[in-house]
């Protein structure tokens, strides 16, 4: 099997569509020997800051000396990164001997599986070949239907900031949605929170006492920032003065907090992660797409925030660094999001706002249809780019070189806007 064999077989329309429930993954799962027994787990949950959250926990553990496995999604810039070992993707050849092995498999089952849940057996089948100490794996949507929900108990259950999104699966209100996450939550497991909701944790708390788990949060009030700039963040937090990370966003500094207290529970678990593995493994994450400063005069600041949660504070954190600055702001959006919610947050940061329309033809809000929506809640100017190119060729002229260019919507759109902006930008690092 080729590559693009693979990769046809894996997005074929024959696993489309989301149905609820764990048993086609468990079958398949079962079909393949059990690879997630064989393996131990950090489970991330939440609406945001799950991948960022993911990223530092799984750094940190690589700088302890240990084999860390990563599952996030989606994808930004290849399919290969939704697979991760130590920070290497996984190869083309992996990924076709896997689905080798998997695809008889999927094609007997009665009840076939989704993409997702599909994707999520290649991950235990990989992890488990590259016998991982132990694997970061990322929830795709909401907890307890989730498919990666078939683990056994994890070493740490985590579940970062709640906000409404994904409400057509997930329920209207925080609470409902609290309570589909905290189906992560196992019998006499340990559970680290971001706290900061009350509705929320009212129910993480219910949920870990009827399951007899023990139940953490971060030390906020411990936390301080040192300094920031467009080039990063220093903090302190819970006795550590000084630690670095790249990542930019007020918001970071909480996943920050998140991550090390999941670190310190799996200390007292019995591994070994060192303060120097902390410091060294939260300077040197990597997490691309998330308040990422693609290019410096014009700065140019790709966010993949899509619900009105992660745009809000997107929207604060751009205020800390940029002040009252007015922004060229390049946007395209899934039709399922609260679009509405998003134009009210965004609105006052604009000078001008272009649309397009992101790679994902399903599920993409058409440019001009989006520009339409803009319309009615501001006076700036509205433009709908008819591609992509046209979209990055215009913010880059019209925001001149002491401008700023703000990219913001949609996951799906990063990548491609990425390499686009950097080939015309005639880069493929960022310039500070």
């Amino acid at each position: 099997m080729t590559y693009e064999e693979a990769m046809k077989y894996i997005h074929s329309v024959y696993w489309l569509g989301s149905k609820p429930g764990l048993s086609r993954t468990r079958e398949l799962c079962a079909k393949l020997g059990n690879p997630e027994k064989d393996l131990r787990f950090v489970h991330i949950a939440g609406t945001n800051g799950k991948g960022s959250t993911a990223a530092m926990t799984a750094s940190m553990l690589q700088q302890a000396g240990y084999r860390v496995g990563l599952y996030t999604s989606p994808f930004i810039y290849t399919f290969n990164e939704r697979f991760q070992v130590n920070g290497e993707n996984i190869s083309n050849e992996d990924l076709c001997e896997i689905v080798e092995e998997i695809k008889p498999y999927a094609d007997s089952m009665e009840d076939v599986p989704t993409e997702f849940e599909l994707i999520t057996a290649i991950a235990f089948r990989y992890f488990q070949k590259k016998q991982c100490d132990i694997v970061v794996l990322e929830v795709g949507m909401g907890g307890e239907l989730d498919s990666t929900n078939v683990i056994p108990v994890p070493e740490v259950a985590v579940i970062t900031a709640i906000g409404l999104d994904h409400t057509e699966y997930l329920g209207n209100t925080i609470g409902e949605i609290a309570k589909a996450k905290a189906g992560i939550i196992k019998e006499d497991g340990d559970v680290v929170i971001y706290g900061q909701d009350p509705e929320a944790e009212a129910v993480f708390e219910k949920v870990c006492a009827e399951k007899h788990a023990r139940l953490y949060r971060p030390d906020y009030d411990s936390l301080n920032l040192v300094m920031r700039d467009l080039n990063g963040q220093m903090f302190d937090y819970d006795g550590y003065f000084n630690l670095k990370i790249p990542l930019l966003g007020t918001y970071q500094l909480n996943n920050a907090a998140v991550a090390i207290r999941t670190i310190q529970v799996l200390n007292q678990r019995g591994w070994y992660i060192s303060d120097e593995a902390i410091r060294d493994g939260l300077s040197q994450t990597r997490w691309g797409g998330r308040m990422e400063v693609l290019h410096r005069h014009p700065n140019v600041i790709i966010d993949g925030s899509h619900n009105p949660h992660g745009i809000r504070a997107t929207v604060e954190s751009l205020h800390a660094y940029l002040g009252d600055e007015k922004l060229i702001i390049l946007m395209g959006v899934m039709k399922d999001k609260d679009v509405v919610r998003e134009m009210s947050f965004l609105c006052p940061l604009a000078r001008e706002f272009i649309t397009i329309t992101p790679n994902n033809p399903a599920r993409a809000m058409p440019a001009e249809d989006l520009a339409e929506e803009l319309r009615q809640y501001t006076d700036v100017p509205v433009m709908a780019a008819g591609s992509i190119p046209e979209g990055c060729q215009v913010a880059l002229t019209h925001a001149g070189r002491n401008g700023t260019v703000l990219v913001i919507g949609s996951l799906y759109q990063v990548g491609d806007v990425t390499r686009e902006m950097r080939s015309l930008l005639g880069e493929t690092e960022t310039e500070n």
